[in-house]
């Protein structure tokens, strides 16, 4: 809603083809219902740490898919061993403790693997928008209109929310926090950036991902307990 709001207040037309919308499908498969899916079941078996340090693989994956499916992205020796830097800096940050255990979770890793991998694939099949002459904004609109398409039979399926209790006001500022700022605006970001630095250069967002999970993770933690 906030983002047809701001394509409504920016005189910006929502792309109605279908195909464009197809790709819009596609994408939130990829970009959304694998990834979120698979990590949200495998961090019930692993700890934040392991699962953001096996996130941080999506720029390899992201390098090698974009390989060979774009036209524009080669892969070149020192790409690979700027990701793979990356991913030792990060590992060796978070340190030793965060693959505690991890060998009695196998699904839960797998999971993660593949979570990444897809996130790795969207990256590129995202160069499809901007051959279609889709802005980045309307990108956005389109795909998180698109996942709320794909969801809303799971969750009414799975949660059956008409069982559950009205939540509380902390909910719904949560909620909206999510939406507006981690949602919408993450989202343009997100495709302004693979349109002009492509996939690869895009993907690199993971590789903070683990310091500022574990800093969160402690933070509130201590502001729960």
């Amino acid at each position: 809603m906030a983002l047809f709001i701001f394509m409504k207040w920016a005189s910006l037309a929502m792309p109605m083809d279908r195909q464009i919308w197809r790709a819009f499908l596609w994408m939130v498969f990829l970009n959304n219902v694998v990834p979120f899916g698979l990590i949200v079941w495998a961090q019930g078996y692993v700890t934040s740490g392991y699962a953001s340090i096996i996130n941080a693989m999506t720029p390899l994956f992201a390098v090698l898919v974009a390989h060979f499916a774009t036209d524009d992205e080669a892969l070149t020796l020192l790409k690979v061993a700027g990701v793979m830097l990356g991913f030792e800096g990060v590992a060796l940050l978070i340190g030793p403790d965060a693959f505690a255990g991890m060998s009695f979770y196998l699904g839960a890793q797998l999971a993660l693997l593949m979570a990444a991998l897809s996130y790795g694939v969207a990256a590129s099949y995202g160069h499809r928008f901007r051959q279609l002459g889709v802005s980045p904004i309307a990108t956005a609109t389109g795909q998180v209109n698109a996942s709320t398409i794909l969801l809303i039979p799971t969750v009414l399926l799975i949660d059956r929310p008409w069982l559950l209790p009205m939540p509380g006001s902390g909910v719904v500022l949560s909620v909206i926090g999510l939406a507006l700022l981690s949602t919408a605006f993450a989202y343009f970001l997100c495709f302004r950036i693979l349109e002009t630095a492509g996939a690869p250069n895009l993907s690199l967002v993971t590789l903070p991902v683990p310091a500022s999970a574990i800093a969160l993770g402690v933070f509130l933690s201590r502001k729960i307990c």
